[in-house]
């Protein structure tokens, strides 16, 4: 019987894996223990979080508090739906801005798992206020609680996760045409099947298009992103630490571009490996990653954009510029080239996944004739925009000096 438990132990843990080596630790900044279970950002750069269980607070770039309300969820709201937790918190442009929350019913050692309800809601948030808007009920035959959500960078889904399946929901749909209590649940439009880690999800971001989930299992942190074409993942980031993962943001912050919420807690009482009584941030940058060899994949490096310098005999004889793309999971990409605001060059591709794919840029009339009349050494500026699987864009920029 000890072997059979043993072996069952075993075959539930997650596999240990190494970390890739793709992100490294840029630094941490240090937060109340108040900011506990989730953190976002708007555009302007005001950092967001939540917790402890139903908090809303707001800080500037320097993470100095510019605002704050103990509990955003309304009496009668806790009374009638028996909510009292919100997990990883994500902000959307729509109405004018809006913080979503996910929110659940939790009561440690409680039925369910310590879910009483079986039932969730994404609520919505003023971020200039932090008061409560409304909130739109998940269908509970889906979802038996919300304990992240994240927004797609084009702004229709929002995401979340039931069991071991990633769910979207239309961003649309989470408006006061369905708040609850007057209107019923709304549905979900996409489920990726077993595409949760085996850490589990605590909290969500994107990055180049992919999203990226943080999770644990005790000490094993790690952070993988997911295709939300295929629900295919890939490891991101692992590390050893003794603590409890919660949030993922990205955000610029101590020299890093995502930031990931961990608090002192563990079950064990173990001293933690940040804090032991505050919340901390830590913030990792992406490695450089080294060119694709040539008939390789290119699989898990960022999108890629080379201006390939020409001569202008050259470029005239050839009609174009020669520029290089890296796609890893494929994309549309338009290409111009331009001196100052005016277009010199075009052109539009679709690009499968792949190593570095070299395109002709081709020269608009304007273009042409600037190049034949003007011999001096011309600055101009190479931009690419790449429509990624996932419906998210990312913006990429070359500079060169025509010779």
């Amino acid at each position: 019987m000890a072997l059979l438990v043993l072996a069952a132990c075993l075959a539930a843990a997650p596999a240990r894996a190494a970390d890739p080596g793709r992100w490294r630790v840029t630094g941490t900044t240090t937060l109340p223990l108040l900011y506990y279970q989730g953190v976002t950002v708007d555009p302007a750069r005001n950092f967001y979080f939540d917790g402890i269980f139903v908090g809303l607070y707001r800080t500037n770039p320097g993470f100095a508090e510019t605002a704050r309300n103990a509990d955003v969820i309304p009496p009668d709201v806790h009374a009638t739906e028996g909510y009292n937790h919100i997990g990883d918190i994500s902000w959307d442009r729509a109405e004018g801005g809006r913080i979503l929350l996910p929110l659940e019913c939790y009561v440690p050692n409680g039925p369910n798992g310590g879910n009483p309800c079986l039932h969730g809601s994404i609520g919505v948030a003023d971020p200039g206020t932090l008061q409560w808007r409304y909130s739109v009920k998940l269908d509970p035959a889906e979802i038996p609680k919300a304990m992240w959500n994240e927004v797609s960078p084009d702004g229709t889904l929002v995401w979340t996760s039931s069991g071991g399946d990633l769910l979207a929901y239309r961003a649309a749909d989470i408006s006061l045409a369905h708040a609850a209590p007057a209107h019923p649940p709304i549905h979900s439009v996409r489920r990726l099947k077993g595409a949760v880690p085996p850490t589990g999800i605590t909290g969500a971001t994107f990055v180049d298009g992919r999203m990226l989930v943080a999770g644990q299992a005790g000490k094993d942190f790690r952070v993988y992103s997911i295709d939300l074409a295929t629900g295919a993942r890939e490891l991101e980031i692992e590390r050893t630490i003794v603590g409890e993962s919660e949030g993922l943001v990205t955000a610029a912050a101590k020299g890093g571009t995502l930031s990931w919420l961990i608090q002192p807690f563990n079950p064990e009482g173990n001293p933690p490996t940040y804090s032991p009584d505050h919340a901390t941030l830590v913030s990792f940058a992406r490695r450089v990653a080294p060119s694709s060899p040539a008939g390789g994949s290119g699989a898990g490096l960022a999108p890629t954009l080379r201006f390939f310098h020409r001569k202008r005999r050259t470029v005239l004889r050839r009609g174009g510029f020669s520029a290089g793309v890296l796609c890893p999971e494929g994309c549309r990409a338009t290409l111009t080239v331009k001196r100052g605001h005016r277009l010199l060059a075009r052109t539009s591709r679709r690009l499968r996944p792949g190593p570095i794919a070299k395109l002709r840029v081709r020269l608009t009339k304007r273009g042409r004739r600037v190049l034949r009349e003007d011999h001096r050494r011309l600055k101009l500026t190479l931009r690419a925009s790449l429509r990624l699987p996932s419906g998210a864009t990312a913006k990429r920029r070359a500079t060169a000096r025509l010779r």
